[in-house]
């Protein structure tokens, strides 16, 4: 084949693969849209580990990237956090009690206070998830945190502060695992 053609074909094929973003398997579309018109992008995606388990890939989406953790928990506009299973089953409990871990170790008492029962109903919208499962976190201004498992909406969580505040336990001080934290923010 000539050289020309082949290199013409690169070059138009090429935006095509720039559209999604492979990890452990999982592929992430690099852009994603809230709502009717909130477009966000990918800012950054890794491998959630437990004891050398992988539990699953998740996803940072915002307006637009940054590599700056401080820059992300300041954000009140829209932002996503999406995980998609690797794990062949993850008890309700225990997605429950690890968002629970994530915020304590994140929340001063006075902020964990304040949003305990919004808590307690983000973890009432939870279910055992399995391998191919996907949980997604949407937050909008306005509408606040949408919790949708495999597409389906499970309910809404009200407030910028709740949002930053499950930020957190993927970007905070004590994250759930720092290398995820990392590669959330950009690295690579």
């Amino acid at each position: 084949m000539n050289i020309r053609i082949v290199v013409a074909l690169a070059l138009i094929l090429s935006p095509l693969t720039a559209f999604a973003r492979d990890v452990d398997g999982v592929v992430l579309p690099e852009t994603v849209t809230l709502g009717a018109k909130t477009p966000l992008v990918l800012n950054g995606a890794g491998v959630r580990s437990k004891f050398f388990i992988k539990v699953y890939v998740g996803a940072l989406y915002l307006p637009a990237r940054t590599r700056a953790a401080d820059a992300v928990l300041r954000h009140t506009g829209p932002v996503a956090m999406h995980m998609y299973f690797l794990h062949s089953e993850v008890s309700r409990e225990k997605l429950v009690k690890a968002w629970n871990e994530g915020f304590d170790a994140n929340l001063d008492a006075a902020e964990r206070a304040r949003l305990g029962a919004r808590i307690e109903r983000f973890d009432g919208l939870f279910r055992t998830v399995h391998k191919g499962d996907t949980i997604r976190l949407d937050y909008l201004p306005g509408s606040g945190t949408t919790v949708l498992i495999n597409d389906e909406t499970r309910g809404t969580i009200e407030g910028a502060d709740f949002m930053q505040a499950w930020l957190r336990i993927w970007l905070g001080k004590e994250p759930a695992d720092s290398d995820l934290k990392q590669k959330l923010l950009g690295a690579d």
